[in-house]
């Protein structure tokens, strides 16, 4: 394949993608839109749509380990609250709104994930707030709702 991209004369998707990936993303949607799907790259393509679907993923359990975390802290550290816990909560749980927003199908996944992230965020508050392990319930205290909902917070 030869194409010209910018001024850049490209021979070969596949080395352009180990060599220049910003140029190669560049040239693979320049194929797409002209429809020169015999052109294609479609081993790093496949790659590349893959990994961004784990990305939202990743982000998703990530934000939600963070507001269990805080949800743990407001509760078992009352004398400690703040408004940095508190803007914490709601922060990711916006991010958490948003990504649901764009990716419905997330809120299934949520669910699937939900008592690993606990697990993580459980361990995470204990280390946080040098509360031992066990003063952190085994079973989640916040159901999913609970979670995500932006005004609960737990006494």
């Amino acid at each position: 394949m030869t194409t010209n991209l910018n001024g850049t004369s490209v021979n070969n998707t596949d080395s352009l993608y180990e060599k220049d990936f910003q140029l190669w993303l560049d040239a693979t949607a320049k194929m797409l839109r002209e429809r020169q799907l015999e052109q294609l790259d479609f081993n790093n393509l496949i790659e590349e749509v893959e990994s961004m679907g784990r990305s939202e993923k990743d982000a998703l359990e990530s934000n939600l380990v963070v507001v269990l975390m805080h949800l743990f802290k407001y509760k078992y550290q009352p004398e400690r609250r703040s408004n940095s816990w508190l803007s914490s909560i709601y922060e990711h749980r916006r991010r958490i709104r948003r990504a649901f927003y764009k990716s419905p199908s997330l809120k299934n996944y949520l669910n699937e994930v939900f008592a690993e992230c606990y697990k993580d965020a459980r361990q995470e508050a204990s280390l946080e707030t040098g509360l031992p392990l066990e003063v952190f319930p085994i079973e989640c205290p916040f159901n999913v709702e609970e979670t995500l909902n932006p005004d609960y917070l737990p006494e």
